[in-house]
């Protein structure tokens, strides 16, 4: 991130001296309001920051909740229980303090005063994570557009105990210095804010070009969606041992651990088996539970790979008690991409450790689709080869579901034509004929009509 006088001091700097670090986690139970939670959902989002924290590096040594109708406008908890945290953390020796919420600017300085700790929030917190784990370009662009969006209403808590009356002068001489200093900060953050939105454009373009390169080869685009840690990644690499080829298979793969938001950068792979079949595979960076919107925003175009599918895998952990919320939380990221028109099959992984026997079809499950959306289920067990196999036929049967049969007569000196009708369809050479190649082929609409393009 581009270096200003402010920013550092509040995101508390180097990485590496974060791993390791003692931390609490802390929450607000609201009893009531638009923003209530069951108790059971309560507890899975306080054990979702503790395994954010655990993906950050951190050691989780305890918890601190309270119950209340609204969270305390000052210090989003009570004073007491203000007091409270600030004496379980010195008795633990931690190093920081988790809040299971957004803060809002004062809510932050005010907790950072009264527990002489920093004060991390979710947001925050997921933002550490995106920022740690990014690698393209791209990823890094639009970590830093988010990081700075976050930290600039922010900027003015690092200056409030300055003299704003100090002496300056020039045309700030009725300024202090805490704020000439923030109003310089605030300047830099605009203006590196604009320099970011310019790259984003251009790398935006880039993607745009890959785009066309992709729908000019007229293999189906098939996006993995769902929950981070799902097992995305996992498919994505398995299919690539599966169909790949040797050492070349082995560095198209993508990063994969059992964490939150172990990779972030959207990958494309094209994924052909020994029949000549093939279709492009992207893995999609994962949804979670209260996602910052300035992360939505900012990974729009990437998370738009999906918005062009052919065809949409939504990937779910079924050995999480908390399935249904994940599927719920993908289903309303989908519609926000506009994503919700795109045929879906939803994949039950993990069935080997949730004691669900591995098959397809399963249907009748109306409460875990998205609306208007035909949906079916099958259960897998990504480590397992029958179930890639068995994903792949799947996933084959879908795409093909609107292909036509074909019969096309194509001139021995038109290889380019034979060419395309052979990898772009489930093809077969009937015969050899007076003027041509006998070919017959199912194929989509696409490029069926590609095809009387190039023959007439």
């Amino acid at each position: 991130m581009a270096a200003f006088f402010g920013a550092d001091e509040i995101w508390n700097g180097n990485k590496e001296e974060q791993s390791g670090e003692k931390v609490i986690l802390a929450g607000v139970y609201l009893t009531s309001g638009e923003d209530y939670l069951s108790e059971d959902d309560f507890e899975h989002s306080l054990d979702e920051l503790g395994e954010l924290a655990k993906a950050c590096g951190m050691e989780v040594k305890g918890t601190v909740t309270q119950r209340l109708p609204a969270p305390d406008q000052a210090l989003y908890v009570r004073e007491g229980k203000a007091e409270e945290i600030r004496l379980f953390a010195e008795e633990l020796a931690a190093d920081r303090v988790l809040f299971n919420d957004t803060l809002s600017p004062s809510q932050l300085r005010n907790l950072q005063r009264v527990l002489k700790l920093p004060v991390t929030d979710r947001t925050r917190l997921i933002l550490e994570i995106f920022e740690r784990r990014a690698r393209t370009r791209e990823a890094k662009l639009q970590v830093e557009l988010a990081k700075l969006g976050y930290l600039k209403p922010r900027l003015i808590g690092l200056w409030e105990t300055q003299n704003r009356q100090g002496g300056a002068s020039g045309s700030m001489s009725s300024k202090g210095e805490g704020e000439t200093q923030l109003e310089i900060d605030r300047r830099t953050i605009d203006h590196r804010l604009t320099e970011l939105r310019k790259e984003l454009k251009l790398v935006s373009r880039e993607r745009d070009t890959q785009k066309k390169k992709r729908r000019a080869s007229h293999l189906p685009l098939v996006s993995l969606v769902g929950y981070t840690n799902a097992g995305k990644s996992t498919i994505l690499n398995e299919m690539l041992r599966r169909w790949g080829a040797g050492e070349a298979a082995d560095k198209r793969q993508v990063f994969e651990a059992d964490m939150l938001f172990a990779t972030l950068d959207t990958t494309v792979r094209k994924i052909e088996t020994q029949r000549g079949r093939a279709f492009l595979l992207s893995d999609t960076v994962g949804f979670i539970h209260r996602l910052p919107t300035s992360l939505v925003e900012a990974f729009h175009s990437t998370l738009e790979e999906a918005k062009d599918a052919d065809l949409l895998v939504q990937v779910v952990d079924s050995s999480d008690e908390h399935w249904r919320e994940h599927i719920h939380v993908t289903a309303e990221t989908i519609r926000e991409l506009g994503a919700s028109h795109i045929p879906m099959i939803t994949v039950f992984n993990k069935s080997d450790l949730s004691g669900s026997s591995l098959g397809y079809p399963r249907r009748g499950m109306k409460e875990e689709t998205i609306e208007g959306v035909r949906n079916e289920s099958i259960y897998i067990s990504a480590k397992d080869p029958a179930s890639i196999d068995f994903l792949t036929d799947v996933i084959f049967e879908k795409l093909e579901a609107g292909y036509e049969e074909e019969i096309y007569t194509i001139p021995y000196d038109r290889g380019d034509i034979l060419s395309f009708v052979m990898e772009n369809g489930r093809s077969e050479i009937l015969s050899y004929e007076e003027h041509g190649t006998l070919v017959k082929t199912r194929c989509s609409p696409e490029v069926a009509e590609k095809v009387l393009k190039m023959l007439f």
